[in-house]
């Protein structure tokens, strides 16, 4: 027997006929669904001191459980002292069973430990996706504190299939991502 997460059996047997519903749709295909999840640090102190880099590095592998990716800059600003090709950020793309893994571990262990949290901002892209910035690092269960060198934020961007915002916040809030309730 093939392992499946929950919010993937959860997305094929309650979002779906939910969505369908909610839309009017005929057709299951029609129901937007989540493609992608994109973690990404920007790491720019790692001009000053390369360790920060692999430090980041390390922290996000550990968070997604999925090899992170050293992105470089694409031009030179000489106001930052960067040089074309000089890395500058830390990335990693969730797909299928990681990434339905990773969003359980968000929603369930990680959101709920950021002090004061009131619920996530509902603002969409225009075209159904949705991006989350986290000023800590910490907040997630995979990270041990005495082992953090720098606390540094990152951005989660959730990439749907839907055409438009009202579709992707809809997907987004039947996985059950804390909406702040406006």
């Amino acid at each position: 027997m093939k392992y499946v997460p929950n919010l993937k059996t959860k997305y094929n047997e309650e979002i779906v006929p939910t969505l369908m519903k909610e839309f009017g749709y005929k057709s299951v295909m029609q129901a937007p669904r989540l493609e992608k999840i994109v973690i990404n640090q920007g790491v720019g102190s790692a001009i000053q001191d390369k360790k920060i880099l692999e430090f980041s590095l390390n922290e996000i592998t550990a968070i997604t459980g999925q090899k992170a990716v050293v992105g470089n800059s694409t031009k030179d600003v000489s106001n930052f002292k960067l040089r074309k090709g000089m890395p500058i950020g830390v990335k990693v793309t969730l797909r299928k069973e990681r990434m339905y893994e990773f969003l359980e571990r968000l929603i369930c262990s990680a959101l709920p430990r950021i002090r004061d949290f009131k619920g996530i901002n509902s603002k969409l892209d225009g075209k159904g996706n949705y991006t989350l910035g986290l000023e800590e690092q910490i907040i997630f269960p995979e990270i041990v504190m005495d082992s953090v060198h720098k606390i540094m934020g990152m951005n989660i961007t959730f990439v749907t299939s839907a055409n438009t915002d009202e579709e992707g916040f809809a997907l987004l809030r039947e996985f059950g991502l804390p909406f702040k309730k406006n």
